[in-house]
């Protein structure tokens, strides 16, 4: 990439009102940065419509800032392991995203990732519910042709996205989280392309937890069980108010 460019992420890909999605930014950085494994850790969040600075670092990676403000920062890192576990079948992951969807937890979001209003067209529908017997979270979906790029596959950052949302629901499901987290980090590994039209299947598991922190593997599969993408991300809880 050059020195720098100046890049707006449109309103309708928040995650928070007002506050650019998490997955999004991280694929866009990761995309520019020069290596095939990056870690984005988010310093600040990240603004909807309002341009922000996006400049190459010395180490290969690159950052964002809006004046002085640094946002987020891409960095290169350690793949993410691939041995994660097996991906819950369609139909399972199906159940899940429908008993999440009847009742989802308090302070749900219009989400571009999670959104309960968002269509196939108009968001990623990462509803993940839990997995009985299963340590996870999951959520059947398929990206409309709309999200996809000329070629029909859906964007590399869009991939980003799915690996998202799904550990947010992994600490509120899994380990008794509240709403409000936010993605600090997240590291992925992008390994087929991932066509849109397509049934896939989002799904998260805890990794640890310490105070307000917890850290999770995300991955993306096909509706077969085909690993496409894996990440690990570290989320942080809300400070309690006084």
């Amino acid at each position: 990439m050059s020195d720098f460019e100046t890049i707006t992420v449109p309103e309708r890909l928040h995650g928070y009102p007002g506050v650019a999605f998490g997955g999004y930014v991280a694929g866009v950085l990761a995309a520019r940065a020069a290596a095939k494994s990056v870690r984005v850790d988010f310093r600040r969040p990240v603004p909807t419509g309002a341009p922000v600075r996006l400049a190459a670092t010395a180490d290969g990676g690159c950052e964002l800032t809006d004046g002085e403000l640094l946002l987020a920062v891409a960095s290169p890192a350690e793949a993410p392991r691939t041995d994660s576990p097996e991906a819950p079948s369609w139909d399972r992951a199906v159940a899940a995203a429908e008993a999440f969807r009847a009742d989802p937890p308090e302070g749900q979001a219009d989400c571009f990732g999670c959104g309960l209003d968002r269509t196939p067209a108009t968001g990623l529908r990462l509803h993940c519910g839990a997995v009985p017997g299963r340590e996870l979270v999951a959520a059947a979906w398929t990206p409309a042709p709309e999200l996809g790029g000329a070629d029909g596959l859906l964007p590399p950052e869009l991939v980003w996205g799915a690996l998202d949302c799904p550990g947010n629901a992994a600490g509120r499901l899994l380990d008794g989280r509240g709403a409000g987290a936010v993605t600090a980090a997240l590291g992925a590994r992008l390994l087929r392309p991932v066509p849109v039209g397509e049934g896939l299947v989002s799904y998260a598991w805890m990794l640890s937890a310490s105070g307000r922190k917890y850290t999770v593997g995300t991955a993306l599969a096909t509706a077969d069980g085909e690993l496409c993408a894996v990440g690990e991300a570290l989320w942080v809880e809300p400070r309690p108010r006084p």
